[in-house]
């Protein structure tokens, strides 16, 4: 695919994501689906519910027929998800995107959205899930369906990334998920993102992005890797993620090497 053009990295810059092509096609692409899909027949089991409705403390159980199917930290699980970290084309895209030729994993996750039945998501940014100072997290989906409207694909809001954190609405109406104003920012008023399968879209942690249910007879299945500077600091508390701070690319100069922090994920 090669190095990203100076367009596309100022259209990135304007708009808080961008969508890539084909970034993987061919036997990686067959390879990372084929695992995807025995995880979860493997784990398929109430507790991987991923769907914003229920608690956390039952599985997110709740008596919604809509469902989406979550498994974190892939890399943990099989391989070929390790090796799609190193893929060059991912890597070279994101360097270019973050600006930053130093590029750290904070943690990946797959969402499953079954036929007929995927739940949507609100309007949110990833952001108050970890904040960190110079806002370098960068998601990257790569999705292993052709997606649109009708099962379910992301919705974005342009520009969105520039407001800054808006206010957490999750918390403020008891919910342990975190969501923005849906009046305010509805998805009626956002922009779906249609993709192909081996497409990846790229996007900062700051951008609104949600989804809608998937009434299709088809999946859509995606995986994330969120990535960042390892020079860039969390400015609040976060859960600790298996492989946080794994450097994909470059260097971390500021990694502790002492035997006393050899755990430490930061």
């Amino acid at each position: 695919m090669g190095r990203l053009s100076q367009d596309q990295i100022q259209f990135f810059k304007d708009n808080g994501y961008i969508i890539l092509k084909k970034l993987v096609q061919g036997r990686e692409l067959q390879r990372i689906t084929q695992e995807y899909d025995d995880l979860f027949r493997r784990k398929n089991e109430s507790n991987v519910e991923s769907s914003w409705v229920g608690s956390e403390k039952n599985h997110r159980a709740s008596d919604s027929p809509y469902t989406v199917k979550g498994i974190h930290n892939l890399q943990m699980h099989h391989a070929v998800f390790g090796r799609y970290l190193y893929n060059d084309n991912l890597l070279d895209a994101m360097e270019d995107l973050m600006g930053t030729p130093n590029i750290a994993l904070h943690h990946t996750k797959a969402h499953y959205k079954p036929p007929e039945k995927g739940a949507a998501y609100p309007m949110h940014q990833d952001y108050h899930y970890f904040p960190y100072e110079n806002d370098t997290m960068t998601a990257a989906v790569l999705f292993l369906d052709d997606a649109d409207v009708e099962n379910g694909t992301l919705f974005v809001w342009p520009g969105s990334h520039k407001f800054g954190p808006l206010e957490d609405f999750g918390p403020k109406e008891g919910s342990e998920f975190h969501y923005v104003d849906q009046e305010k920012y509805p998805i009626e008023k956002a922009k779906p993102v249609i993709v192909e399968a081996g497409d990846m879209i790229a996007f900062s942690y700051l951008m609104l992005h949600g989804s809608t249910p998937n009434l299709s007879k088809r999946p859509r299945r995606m995986l994330l890797a969120q990535m960042y500077d390892p020079h860039d600091k969390p400015i609040g508390g976060e859960r600790s993620q298996p492989g946080k701070g794994w450097i994909l690319r470059g260097v971390n100069l500021n990694r502790d090497a002492t035997v006393a922090r050899r755990a430490d994920d930061s």
